[in-house]
């Protein structure tokens, strides 16, 4: 079938759109009518550096099930889908509800390919590659089943795309990675979509101190609104660990660094209590740091992919905390049309924006 995409044909460019040809579903495959995607950061270091083009980008698309291939039990034509990170769905880990560890999530979400290899995008017979499983920079989109989480239709699912990245990983890093609770003080770097999400996760886990690290004064008030109970701007305060550490008597249990940047780490690691944990999930940048600061006070760094949980069961779990006005996410995203891609992106960029959404038309 032919589908109108935003097609990236050159790295650091702009998008092209473009009509291009989409093959059917193959086996646990499933086509899918794209009715919203969110834009993410990953989607710009997809088009600076991750993949070489030409490429569809989009990696945050909600839609809905036109079509299913052979061997698909779960989804019939007709469902509301939030399409969420690539995995392979049958290594040890995909079988535990552990996706995040799956050993092919490198090659299935940057490698350009689906599970057989190869991807379902061309344009005059010449393969254009496929990213995170679903390139939803698109009017359709073939994505394996298992990347598919079925939701409620009660809610709009314009709104949903981005459960399947970003919130869920800001959210998900405070509940799931860092399994926040009631006693605990979390300071969370950056005001970002993952800032902001992981600060409703902290308001959800009922957290005693929330503090919001940010730069930008809008995105601070912002904060305060969804649940932090402190914030700080780091370009106003000298020393912001120490301040962390006046805050919270003696210093943080748990940090959420979401920005990648190294001077932001050294921060987030000197801002922990003992026994403190700090989670991470920006990237583009190296790291250094003395191990004497781990192991002095018994600190712990981890890893957060997608918030160290089960993608089909967080989801739905999101929905629900929105429905009950615990998890207004909605107040982080502005819509765009699709045609509006560029701006959203430099909207994005420029900090206009929290979480751009681009609505496809058909």
């Amino acid at each position: 079938m032919k589908a109108l995409a935003a097609v990236l044909y050159e790295q650091g460019g702009k998008f092209v759109f473009d009509e291009v040809d989409l093959a059917d579903p193959k086996e646990n495959e499933v086509l899918v009518k794209i009715i919203a995607v969110g834009v993410c950061h990953t989607d710009e270091g997809g088009r600076q550096w991750m993949i070489e083009p030409p490429v569809v980008l989009g990696h945050e698309g909600s839609g809905i099930v036109e079509k299913v291939g052979s061997g698909v039990k779960d989804f019939k034509p007709g469902d509301h889908v939030v399409i969420t990170v690539a995995s392979c769905g049958s290594c040890e880990f995909c079988l535990k509800g552990m996706p995040f560890a799956c050993p092919h999530m490198g090659e299935l979400n940057i490698g350009g390919k689906m599970l057989d290899g190869s991807s379902r995008i061309s344009k005059n017979g010449k393969e254009i590659k496929n990213f995170f499983g679903q390139s939803s920079f698109a009017q359709y989109s073939v994505v394996n089943a298992h990347s598919l989480v079925k939701v409620d239709k009660s809610v709009d699912l314009a709104l949903l795309g981005p459960l399947g990245c970003g919130f869920q990983t800001g959210a998900g890093t405070v509940l799931g990675c860092l399994n926040a609770k009631a006693s605990d003080s979390i300071v969370i770097f950056g005001c970002g979509s993952l800032g902001l999400s992981g600060v409703m996760g902290a308001k959800i886990a009922k957290c005693k101190n929330i503090i919001a690290v940010g730069g930008t004064p809008d995105k601070l008030k912002l904060a305060m609104e969804l649940g932090a109970t402190h914030t700080i701007n780091r370009k106003e305060i000298k020393d912001v660990a120490a301040e962390i550490i006046k805050i919270t008597n003696g210093g943080a249990n748990l940090a959420f660094e979401t920005t990648g940047a190294p001077a932001i780490f050294d921060i987030a690691l000197a801002s922990l209590a003992t026994l403190g944990k700090l989670a991470l999930c920006g990237v583009g940048n190296k790291f250094t740091f003395d191990p004497m600061n781990l192991i002095i006070g018994s600190k712990t760094i981890v890893g957060s992919n997608e918030g160290n949980l089960s993608y089909h069961k967080f989801i739905p779990q999101m929905i629900e905390y929105y429905k009950k006005g615990e998890f207004p996410f909605d107040k982080l995203i502005t819509f765009y049309d699709f045609k509006e891609i560029e701006k959203s992106f430099e909207d994005s960029h420029k900090g206009i924006v929290v979480k751009p959404v681009l609505r496809i038309s058909h």
